[in-house]
């Protein structure tokens, strides 16, 4: 995904801000001419995009943080004329807006939509999660979850369902209770580094419960960091976006759940550190003898005060669940 570069704006504050005069400069300078990035005499960062006569104005009064209107400008240096301008209302969301810009540029640059569908569906996808850029990477633990997940996103679902029924079962990001769901059947999904094996973390007490009506199942990846190894997070969300290029809105869908899982493209950097080999992948039943807590096992139930209960699963010696340790062993998902 790209993103307005801070150069951008460094270069127009070394310009002379004076009065209602806005600053602009192309802002992705690689990719297309009709984008442009502003600052106002106040620094608020603005965001241009011009309209052809037919093109229809966009305003946005919903987006927190952001106004989007559309107006007659004489930009210095540029075409005047009809602009959608939006303008970030808030400083710190700055690496949320440069990202907003990012997208724009790359749709804008693809010529398959017209500029105003371009600013709606971005806005539309941004609206959500503006202001939720974290302000650190994600934690070890979490990018190894997560690789786990478009690992079986992308090799073992996404062949057997298809990329748009595939990316709708992708509900962890958004807080559902397993990691895929859809009708009659969820999966779990779990990676662990543990040398001693495929221990597994679980959160709760009702995480390893199936769904009301259907089957549970557990994906198990073993994973090991080496500096040699070949794939990491980015390489993995790059892998993603490619299987889904031909379907802009199931790719849209994908990128909402990505930044709902705390990716974002401006720490990929630190991503690219941690390499990973994949030592082993199994696909578990989670059926009544699979090693798990729940609370019919609990007799007297879960005792008064305690609000949540974690704990480790070893699933050494239950290769009798196990119903494939490789995606092509599967006929169906």
């Amino acid at each position: 995904m790209s993103r307005i570069s801070e150069n951008v704006w460094s270069r127009l504050r070394n310009d002379r801000l004076q009065g209602d005069t806005l600053w602009a400069r192309r802002a992705a300078v690689d990719l297309t001419e009709s984008l442009l990035a502003a600052l106002d005499a106040n620094e608020t960062r603005h965001l241009l995009v011009p309209l052809k006569s037919s093109d229809k104005d966009i305003h946005d009064s919903q987006s927190r943080g952001l106004s989007v209107i559309t107006r007659e400008l004489s930009v210095r240096g540029h075409e005047a004329g009809r602009y959608i301008d939006i303008a970030c209302l808030d400083a710190a969301g700055h690496d949320a807006f440069d990202l907003i810009g990012g997208e724009l540029a790359d749709r804008l640059a693809s010529g398959k939509e017209t500029s105003g569908e371009c600013v709606t569906r971005v806005l539309s996808k941004w609206r959500r999660f503006w202001g939720q850029a974290p302000k650190n990477i994600l934690s070890k633990d979490v990018q190894l979850g997560l690789f786990a997940e478009l690992w079986f996103l992308s090799v073992w679902l996404i062949p057997k369902r298809g990329t748009s029924d595939a990316i709708k079962s992708w509900r962890g990001p958004f807080g559902s209770r397993h990691d895929f769901e859809w009708s009659r059947r969820s999966v779990e999904v779990k990676a662990t580094v543990s040398t001693r094996g495929p221990i597994h973390r679980i959160n709760g007490i009702n995480q390893l419960d199936p769904p009301e009506e259907g089957d549970l199942l557990l994906f198990s990846m073993r994973l090991r960091e080496e500096a040699g190894a070949t794939n990491t997070l980015c390489s993995l969300v790059s892998t993603c976006r490619a299987l889904l290029q031909e379907e802009s809105a199931v790719l849209e869908q994908f990128d909402l759940a990505l930044v709902q899982a705390g990716y974002f493209s401006e720490h990929e950097e630190e991503y690219e550190k941690l390499r990973l080999r994949i030592i082993e992948e199994k696909l578990f039943e989670v059926r009544d003898d699979f090693p798990r807590l729940t609370i019919k096992r609990l007799s007297a139930g879960i005792p008064s005060g305690v609000e949540q209960i974690t704990y480790d699963i070893n699933l050494s010696g239950f290769d009798n669940l196990c119903i494939a340790r490789r995606a092509n062993e599967l006929q169906t998902l």
